[in-house]
């Protein structure tokens, strides 16, 4: 199985500008999503992007990097873009890995490859893993999903699905409520000819009232499958706060080894 991972980076965000950029433990945090990338087994990995500075930091370390139009909307977007400039086949596999998870692991980026490559009716693959708390099930900011008896995504939303008629949150519900949630991890493997449509439709009623730019692919009648995560991802980074999680949990993972 040959796959290749694209790596969209953005300078510009609302809540942690230049967020590519920011170091953990003295590298950027790029080049930490860019190693694990390597790791995967991945015959190629390029970051894509709009930015010079970015551009300059992916060269520095090494990092084949791919200047794309800066009026896209999405990382998927971008992605379908390198895919169209270097003459990918429709059928190669590619992995979209965002720019700003540092803790994504090498082996899922390899299994959300292989799931694919191993589902032929399905045109895309992403993973999810068992939602552990309540708070997770009712946060919005947390994309669950839901999947058929095949393993084929049916919807996925921000909203707490799916959702037991029985359950009480006034009476507080307890981990049985939800014990059949799973929390959506944003990483997807495509065969190239569906990146390059999905980039050529316009965005799809669910996923401007969402937000989630996969609905697109749903509406549109993919068919996407979903694993469940050989391991679980720790969390990207959003915010100030989230970027010292990500380094305490470097450090201490570099003790405890």
């Amino acid at each position: 199985m040959s796959f290749r991972v694209l790596i969209p980076a953005r300078y510009a965000s609302t809540r942690l500008p230049g967020k590519p950029l920011r170091l953990i433990n003295g590298r950027p945090m790029l080049e930490h999503v860019f190693r694990h990338a390597e790791a995967s087994g991945a015959s190629e990995v390029i970051v894509a992007t709009d930015d010079a500075r970015i551009a300059d930091c992916a060269q520095g370390f090494g990092g084949t990097v791919v200047m794309t139009d800066p009026a896209h909307a999405s990382g998927s977007d971008r992605c379908a873009e390198v895919a169209r400039r270097l003459g990918f086949k429709d059928d190669d596999l590619v992995v979209n890995v965002q720019g700003d998870e540092p803790l994504l692991p090498a082996r899922a980026m390899a299994q959300v490859a292989r799931v694919l490559a191993e589902t032929p009716s399905a045109q895309m693959a992403t993973l999810a893993t068992p939602l552990g708390a309540l708070a997770e099930y009712l946060d919005p900011n947390i994309v669950k999903v839901v999947s058929d008896v095949s393993g084929l995504a049916l919807y996925f939303s921000r909203a707490p699905i799916p959702w037991a008629r029985d359950a009480s949150l006034v009476a507080g519900a307890d981990r049985q409520r939800f014990v059949g949630a799973r929390r959506h991890i944003g990483l997807y493997a495509y065969r190239v000819g569906t990146l390059k449509a999905l980039a050529g439709f316009v965005p799809t009623p669910l996923e401007l009232l969402e937000r989630l730019e996969q609905l697109r692919a749903l509406e549109h009648g993919f068919k996407i499958a979903v694993a469940e995560a050989c391991v679980v991802p720790g969390p990207g980074v959003d915010t100030e706060a989230d970027l010292a999680a990500v380094e305490q949990h470097l450090r201490t993972s570099a003790t405890r080894s």
